[in-house]
């Protein structure tokens, strides 16, 4: 089932205390503990940033991760996001974002990722361009 969840603000980044919008994208899949990924680029993968997802989906019923495309986890990037159940896009510089994105390929990965059935949620900006 295809879903992007896009959110002009709230979530983990703006209201730590009020996780009922994380709690609802968690429970978007059929997967008890669903493997989550992060994907912070907008920022400049920035290490608060990266650093308040972990702190808020760690005490959730998760497996949390993230993509930086400035230091990859691997070499197959298809590979590791066509793993994951839901991607959460950050925001920030969407321009940037975008030309990283298209530079790794990572545009095209997103979109199979969401036609093979992964949530998308996130930055509205980001999301929309996923559409």
């Amino acid at each position: 089932m295809r879903q992007i969840i896009a959110m002009g603000g709230g979530g983990f980044s703006m209201e730590p205390e009020n996780a009922l919008l994380d709690k609802y994208i968690l429970n978007q899949t059929e997967n008890e503990k669903p493997r989550i990924c992060f994907i912070p680029t907008a920022s400049g993968d920035s290490d608060h940033y990266i650093s308040r997802f972990y702190q808020f989906f760690k005490e959730q019923p998760c497996e949390p991760s993230h993509l930086s495309l400035f230091n990859p986890p691997t070499r197959n990037l298809e590979g590791y996001i066509l793993e994951k159940d839901i991607l959460y896009v950050g925001g920030g510089n969407t321009k940037n974002m975008l030309a990283l994105w298209k530079e790794w390929g990572l545009d095209y990965i997103l979109k199979k990722s969401v036609g093979a059935g992964s949530c998308i949620s996130g930055s509205k900006r980001g999301c929309y361009l996923l559409v």
